[in-house]
């Protein structure tokens, strides 16, 4: 079932990993029903049958909140994973997703 999850993820982090000016290692893995990307083994970014998440800084998630995304719930009574945010379709294109998923990357990584 996480199958089409890995590999739509990896698809998508091909497509807008160029965006990112450090040269960063990004591997995709199973994750539970879906799919995880991971950057120097740090989890930045999940895709699964809730959407497509990233973890961010508190004001990043506010601000992604305040644009119609979604606190990350894998499942339905679920407690609410802190500092995910399921991504609105708003930031969906790809330079908005780019740039995300750099503030993403870079928020992990320090």
């Amino acid at each position: 079932m996480a199958e089409p999850y890995l590999k739509e993820l990896t698809i998508i982090v091909e497509r807008v990993s160029a965006a990112h000016e450090k040269a960063v290692h990004i591997t995709c893995k199973h994750f539970f029903s879906g799919a995880a990307a991971y950057v120097d083994g740090h989890i930045f970014m999940s895709l699964s049958p809730v959407g497509l998440a990233l973890k961010l800084s508190r004001d990043d998630c506010e601000s992604l909140l305040s644009q119609g995304g979604q606190p990350l719930r894998y499942f339905p009574k679920a407690p609410v994973k802190k500092g995910y945010v399921v991504l609105p379709d708003r930031v969906m294109d790809e330079e908005s997703l780019s740039g995300w998923m750099v503030r993403s990357i870079d928020y992990v990584l320090h």
